[in-house]
């Protein structure tokens, strides 16, 4: 008895994507080349849907697409490097996370304080000594000192 096959439409559909991202990530090698029916049709196994789910899953916790697919071929060869794998990747795409959480909490922060000093326009705001925003040291620099 032959194995399920399952159309491009029957895939997408059961992996919460678009027809468009099947045939993308089809082009990009993510997602093998299917066979194809005696109508043309791309049969895809039912281990497609899997593959897209973990590749879209990849890329909501920050993956991009190359470093999904490096992913996927260094979980494919048993001799791997040692930093290609899922937990070194894993540990620096979890530093850059850490890296963007520092830098919004410190925006956040300086919106806050904007906020408080009930700055209003942006010029004035950045001409006040009082201005907790970030161009205040821009806007005292000296035309000759700014080339």
């Amino acid at each position: 008895m032959s194995e399920a096959r399952l159309r491009s439409s029957q895939v997408a559909h059961a992996a919460g994507v678009n027809l468009q991202t099947v045939r993308y990530y089809e082009r990009r090698g993510l997602l093998a080349e299917p066979q194809r029916s005696l109508g043309g049709h791309r049969m895809y196994p039912a281990e497609a849907v899997t593959m897209l789910k973990v590749i879209k899953a990849a890329q909501r916790l920050g993956f991009t697409l190359d470093e999904v697919a490096d992913l996927l071929e260094s979980g494919r060869h048993h001799h791997r490097r040692p930093d290609a794998g899922l937990q070194a990747r894993a540990a620096h795409k979890l530093a850059e996370v850490e890296a963007k959480i520092a830098d919004l909490t410190a925006i956040r922060a300086t919106l806050q304080d904007a906020l408080a000093a009930g700055c209003d326009d942006l010029m004035t705001c950045a001409a006040s000594n009082c201005c907790p925003l970030p161009f205040v040291e821009l806007a005292t620099i000296a035309p000759a000192d700014a080339g």
